[in-house]
């Protein structure tokens, strides 16, 4: 029964990617939005190439509004960057989870495209601020780094990670506990002198799930770049052997 229902689940969700309305003209909002959803079922290994493809034109367009709009200035610091717009540093790392998921017949190109979106990511946080310096360090040093040094850093970016998925998780609770309590309220007499408070409250916890969102994809974005490296290192050295043997072959010919 469970099968069954994941088929179907996974059904709808390409029927919705697939029947979407046209989105030429949508603003940054909506199509932030459109994009970011078809990256969750791509996470969720919901979705077809055709919705990947899909999700990989929308970041791209999301991410040259973003450009255009001018949203992130080198010259800034976490601080100076308003909470609506901090979901957006996360559209090239969005771009290069789903880049890597592209499916083409040469995977060096993918690969390329995947890490240069990441690491767009990674230098925009890095002019913000956003990144512990000692994960920098590790970063810029690249493989020269030790081996014992580089376990130790996996070791802490794990407890980033953690720390950031337990603030989300948290902040969830938070919100939900609030929203039943004003419903009780609500039921019993209204009452407008805590509103503000409410407001106030929901755009720090706005603020707080988006910090530890970015922290979260930060986390992943520097593993993969690893991982990604290593793949790209390996069908490389693969290729170079077969036009080694290819060259081998036609020398022997003539």
């Amino acid at each position: 029964m469970g099968e069954v229902e994941d088929v179907s689940n996974r059904m709808e969700a390409q029927l919705r990617v697939h029947a979407a309305e046209d989105d030429a003209d949508l603003p940054l909002p909506a199509l932030f939005d459109r994009a970011s959803h078809l990256h969750s079922l791509a996470s969720s290994s919901s979705l077809d190439q055709e919705g990947i493809r899909k999700g990989v034109d929308l970041l791209r367009r999301c991410d040259d509004m973003v450009s255009k709009l001018g949203l992130f200035s080198s010259n800034e610091t976490k601080e100076d960057v308003s909470t609506a717009n901090l979901k957006y540093l996360l559209v090239p790392y969005y771009l290069g989870e789903m880049t890597e998921q592209v499916e083409q017949e040469d995977r060096i190109p993918v690969l390329k495209a995947s890490q240069d979106h990441l690491k767009e990511f990674i230098s925009v946080c890095e002019a913000l601020e956003l990144i512990p310096e000692d994960e920098l360090q590790l970063y810029r040093q690249g493989q020269s780094e030790t081996g014992a040094n580089r376990r130790a850093q996996k070791v802490a970016r794990f407890k980033r990670q953690k720390a950031a998925e337990t603030k989300l998780q948290e902040i969830k609770e938070r919100k939900e506990r609030r929203g039943r309590s004003l419903r009780a309220t609500a039921l019993s007499a209204p009452i407008e002198a805590g509103e503000e408070d409410d407001l106030e409250a929901d755009g720090e916890e706005e603020r707080e799930a988006w910090l530890a969102t970015i922290s979260l994809a930060l986390c992943k974005a520097f593993d993969l770049v690893d991982m990604l490296k290593k793949e790209e290192e390996m069908l490389l050295a693969v290729k170079e052997r077969k036009e080694k043997r290819m060259e081998m072959h036609l020398l022997e010919k003539c």
